[in-house]
């Protein structure tokens, strides 16, 4: 029996399409289990935005994510933008995680922010706020999910605390140097919730 070449090729194609079709679901099971059953700060995701004045809290269960809950939440002083330098009572944007907890904070409870990250410690080295030195050390830190120095012209010491957010008349009052605010049960289950090295992602 003879078959023509592009029924063969066809088979072919259909046959490799299924093994890594199969392959890639298999990859996203594990990947999702592994979410859930691995270690504690895969399983939750904390998002910011800034322009909400929003915090969101993601969970995975059950192989999929959910939105566990949202923060009200104040800003720095000066909310608009990324910050780049000590003093500028920005709140930094970017990829970052949770580097310690600090019950004993001023502002309640704090949970502490990994700024600056690689991305700020390029920019800080081209604009020349910080030494060859000081961004290697930040690399470093950054790579092995330790806490960054904070001790640099790139400035430091960004916390998600508590200490309220401000209201008056229902209105928000961004009042802090960089940080990000929530009222004080809020920050307390927060803070009861996430585990060190949870991801952090503050956007515009």
């Amino acid at each position: 029996m003879n078959i023509h070449p592009n029924t063969l090729f066809l088979s072919l194609l259909f046959v490799s399409l299924m093994i890594i079709a199969t392959t890639q679901s298999s990859t996203t099971q594990q990947r999702d289990q592994a979410r859930e059953n691995g270690a504690p700060e895969s399983r939750y995701r904390v998002l910011v935005k800034k322009g909400e004045r929003k915090l969101y809290l993601y969970v995975w269960e059950d192989g999929k994510e959910r939105l566990a809950k949202t923060y009200q939440i104040a800003l720095g002083n000066n909310p608009t933008g990324s910050k780049r330098r000590q003093g500028d009572g920005a709140t930094p944007e970017g990829d970052y995680y949770i580097t310690h907890k600090n019950p004993r904070s001023n502002f309640y409870l704090s949970l502490g922010v990994s700024y600056p990250n690689i991305v700020d410690a390029d920019k800080g080295l081209k604009e020349g706020l910080i030494t060859k030195a000081e961004h290697q050390a930040i690399v470093d830190a950054i790579r092995a999910k330790t806490k960054p120095p904070q001790n640099t012209r790139l400035g430091g010491d960004i916390f998600i605390h508590g200490g309220g957010t401000g209201k008056l008349f229902g209105s928000i009052r961004d009042w802090t140097l960089g940080c990000v605010a929530l009222e004080n049960d809020e920050i307390k289950e927060l803070f009861e919730t996430v585990p060190v090295k949870t991801p952090v992602k503050i956007v515009p």
